[in-house]
Order: structure tokens, then C-alpha cells, then sequence
């Protein structure tokens, strides 16, 4: 597919005397041409330099803290916002935001609509992710006994409710369906979720059994159900589904959640990204089959399994038709990280420095090969 001009090359032709990252947020939307981001209604590019806030360095989730310790949640997004990020993912556990498969739960709606304000005072765009079951401690009993129809209309009561809670404040990028959905096999499986990493389980099955229908079908019609609740309460903020780069993994094969049928009711592309060791040029043909004509945000990155210079690399070679990277922040600072002493914390401290540095020439759309 031709590729448009980058949103960073775009940037520099059309950059004006004010500052890009303004602290009196505009709503993000698509540009006229349907690739890349602006501000507003205006014709400046926006790209997207934001962390993932999923949990704490304890490993608790955001919303299993932020109406107790709502203190640590403004310092982490003070620190956020001095790292140079402009975007915050959060991701919200389905069972903390449902009581039952009918009735939101209103004090987990009302925290979402102060971290919604906090985010606009901190001059943070807020990538809501939502219906999350990574910790199974959280999976209320009645969510998984109910069959497929059941669970992708408690899934859309959710989204409606935090449409409607969502609605209106420019502080909101997107809503993100689902964090990696899958669809089972060609067997049927009793499980919705797939295997965890660690104690979390970020990978969901949105069908049990596939009843002869096609992987597409299935895709295709929880898509369209889960944009429908939304824009029923929000006409103009973005939506999208963070998904696994299968094509990447398999070594090729073309996408599933951003098929032509699949995607046309997403607004943009969102994709996980961890480049392997020796295999930058490999992932960075991967990433091209994601780009479909629609803004495309690499959603996850860090370096996982490459060293920081190939995942820098990687970054600065998918500049040219990439319109966003959003890697993690766990709630500690590199100085703090390094006090820890150990190999991890010593990777995730030198890659938090590395991430601020690279802010600077995001900020100014120069991101490309040094």
C-alpha cells in the first residue's frame, strides 16, 4: 500500500510558533485524509508519545488502588507527564466496573471521571482500555458461565458506561475494545482466557466456539456490537482494538481485527510490538502489514526481547508510517529503579531515560534515523 507523507515529516512542513503539546487539551481526531492525527479542528499533526500505566511496581492493577491511594495516581502522572509522554493508557477490569451482568458500578464510573479531570490538569491524553480480566480474583462468579450472546452484552453495557461517563472531555484520546482479543480455534474451548504471564491474563477469547462461522464473522460482529454501545452516549471520540501482531509472530499471514470488513468502524490501528533480538527489519516488515490507510499506534513497546538500541531503532525506522508509541511506566522513577539493585529494574531505569530523551524529538515530529 502507498503510504501517506509521515505524520512527522508532516509535522515539520506545517509546525506553528505554539507548542504542539499545549496544556489546554483539544480533542484528538483524524485527519481529512484518514491517516494520521490532529488537534482539534485544526490541520496540526498529533503524534502519539504515551506509557502504559497498567499497574504498580507491586503488580496491582490501577483500579485496585485509585480510590484508596489516589495521592500515588497524581504523583505517577505528575512523573509521567515529566518523562515528555502526552498519552496515558489505563486498562479497566471489567469485574471492578460491573456489579452484576446489568448495573455498572457508579463508584468505579465516578473515580473514572476524576482520573478523566486529572489527566486534563496534567495535560495528559487519556488510551482507555477497557474489559479486562487480568486478575481472575476479579472475574465476578456470574461473568464466565454465560454463553457468548450474554457475555458480548454485559461487554457492551460496560462500554456504554464509560462512554457515558467519557463523553464530551477533550482529555480522552480513545477507547481501546479489548486488550489483544482472540478467537478460538477450530476445536471449542471452555476457557476465555488464554495462558497468563506472571499472575496476569492479558489475552481474551471473545468466542468459545466458533459454530462453523469464520474467524472475520466472529471479529467483524463484536466489533460493530461494542462500537454501537459506545457511540450511542460518544459520537467523536476515537475507538480502537490493541491487538497481538499475529503476522509477526507466524513470520506472515494478514490481519484479522483490521481486515477491511473487521476494521471500517475503527478510527485507527493499535498494535503490540515487541522487536526480537536481530530481527528489527523482520518486525518492521510485520508493522507494515498494519498499515491500512488509517493512523496507526504502535500500542506497546519495550524492550522485552532486543537490546534499548534495536527497540530505539525500531522506533525511528517506523517513523516514516507510524503515528504513536506508547511503552510503560510502573509507578517508579529510574532513580528509584536503580536504587533496586537488580537486572530489571537496572533495564526499565535505562529505558525510562531512554524513552524522556526520545520525547524531545517526538515533541518536534524529528523522530526518524539518527
Amino acid at each position: 500500500m502507498h503510504r501517506r507523507t509521515s505524520a512527522s515529516a508532516t509535522f515539520i512542513l506545517v509546525m506553528a510558533a505554539a507548542p504542539i503539546w499545549a496544556e489546554q487539551l483539544q480533542p484528538i481526531r483524524v485527519s481529512e485524509s484518514g491517516d494520521h492525527f490532529v488537534l482539534g479542528q485544526t490541520n496540526r499533526p498529533f503524534v502519539v508519545w504515551g506509557v502504559n500505566y497498567d499497574h504498580d511496581r507491586d503488580g496491582r492493577l490501577l483500579d485496585e488502588y485509585w480510590i484508596d491511594e489516589w495521592d500515588t495516581v497524581e504523583q505517577d502522572f505528575a512523573e509521567i507527564k515529566q518523562l515528555g509522554a502526552n498519552c496515558v493508557r489505563v486498562h479497566l477490569q471489567l469485574g471492578k466496573f460491573m456489579h452484576d451482568a446489568q448495573t455498572p458500578n457508579a463508584a468505579a464510573v465516578s473515580q473514572l471521571k476524576k482520573l478523566v479531570k486529572l489527566a486534563e490538569q496534567s495535560g495528559l491524553y487519556l488510551d482507555i482500555t477497557g474489559l479486562a480480566c487480568y486478575h481472575k480474583a476479579n472475574i465476578p462468579p456470574w461473568y464466565d458461565p454465560l454463553d457468548e450472546q450474554q457475555r458480548w452484552a454485559v461487554q457492551a453495557r460496560f462500554w456504554e458506561a464509560v462512554a457515558k461517563a467519557c463523553s464530551g472531555e477533550p482529555a480522552v484520546f480513545c477507547y481501546d475494545l479489548m486488550n489483544e482479543p482472540i478467537i478460538a480455534g477450530k476445536e471449542p474451548t471452555d476457557e476465555w482466557l488464554a495462558g497468563p504471564l506472571g499472575d496476569k491474563y492479558f489475552v481474551q477469547r471473545i468466542t468459545l466456539d466458533r459454530r462453523g462461522r469464520e474467524p472475520q464473522e466472529i471479529a467483524q460482529k463484536w466489533v460493530e456490537q461494542m462500537v454501537a454501545a459506545i457511540r450511542r452516549h460518544d459520537k467523536e471520540h476515537l475507538v480502537t482494538v490493541g491487538v497481538i501482531p499475529w503476522v509477526f509472530a507466524f513470520g506472515g499471514g494478514k490481519p484479522l481485527f483490521y481486515a477491511p470488513d473487521v476494521a471500517e468502524p475503527l478510527d485507527f490501528v493499535s498494535v503490540h510490538f515487541y522487536p526480537e533480538r536481530g530481527k528489527v527489519d523482520a518486525a518492521l516488515k510485520a508493522l507494515k502489514a498494519y498499515d491500512i490507510g488509517k493512523p496507526l499506534v504502535v500500542e506497546e513497546i519495550f524492550p522485552l526481547k532486543a537490546d534499548h538500541d534495536e527497540v530505539e531503532l525500531f522506533i525511528r525506522r517506523s517513523s516514516t508510517h507510524t503515528d504513536g508509541w506508547i511503552s510503560f511506566y510502573w509507578g517508579a522513577r529510574a532513580e528509584e529503579l536503580r536504587k533496586e539493585g537488580s537486572l530489571s529494574a537496572a533495564i526499565t531505569a535505562a529505558w525510562l531515560e531512554r524513552f524522556s530523551k526520545l520525547s524531545k524529538e517526538a515533541k518536534t515530529g524529528r523522530l526518524g534515523e539518527p
